[in-house]
């Protein structure tokens, strides 16, 4: 399938009532798009961190009721799972698409990830532009604009991915619907490669 964004449709996936339903138009509209994606980012996330890198494709099996709300392609170091290790992802909600940097609760040391982040805080601080986001939940669509952050909170931030145990860290890109809509598949492509490229450094640390 030729790399393409998503369109209105694909966002209005997350309206679809119940699980089969929902599941089902995910299969059909939005996975061949993230499958097309996650084997060309692979190949660029190999070169980019140094490390030979695996697409993952949300398949949200554990769910027996409630339908997703989001869907993505995670790319991580290992071709058996994502979520211990620090990952990058693209996806969407009904209301924007994410393009993440992901430490989320399941990562191996997270703790010692959280201690060099705070280490480098003003350096993050003054390196991560202005229109990225931080999340601190990869299951709420909601993130923090880096514009409003200041190091006291980002240094917040990095010391409760030490010490508290459900902890994550995210950090990237929202793309609006509106915005997301209207954009070819190249533009599509080269965003998320700009936003990758920015997000390395956060990745070497860990």
């Amino acid at each position: 399938m030729p790399l393409t964004g998503f369109n209105a449709a694909d966002f209005n996936v997350f309206k679809i009532g119940g699980l089969e339903p929902r599941m089902e138009a995910i299969k059909e509209r939005i996975q061949p798009k993230l499958l097309a994606l996650g084997e060309h980012f692979t190949a660029e996330l190999s070169i980019l961190t140094g490390d030979e890198m695996f697409p993952h494709v949300a398949k949200h099996l554990r769910r027996t009721i409630n339908p997703p709300n989001d869907t993505w392609v995670a790319f991580a170091g290992n071709n058996r799972g994502y979520k211990m290790l620090p990952h990058f992802q693209i996806g969407l909600w009904e209301t924007h698409v994410f393009i993440w940097f992901a430490v989320i609760y399941e990562a191996s040391n997270k703790a010692k990830f959280g201690e060099v982040l705070q280490q480098h805080v003003s350096e993050i601080k003054n390196s991560i532009p202005d229109n990225f986001v931080w999340s601190a939940d990869h299951t709420k669509p909601g993130a923090i604009p880096h514009r409003d952050l200041n190091e006291q909170d980002l240094t917040e931030m990095f010391q409760r991915l030490q010490t508290v145990k459900k902890a994550e860290i995210l950090c990237g890109m929202h793309i609006p619907r509106e915005e997301a809509v209207m954009l070819s598949g190249d533009d599509f492509v080269k965003s998320v490669a700009d936003v990758f490229v920015k997000l390395i450094p956060l990745y070497k640390m860990y």
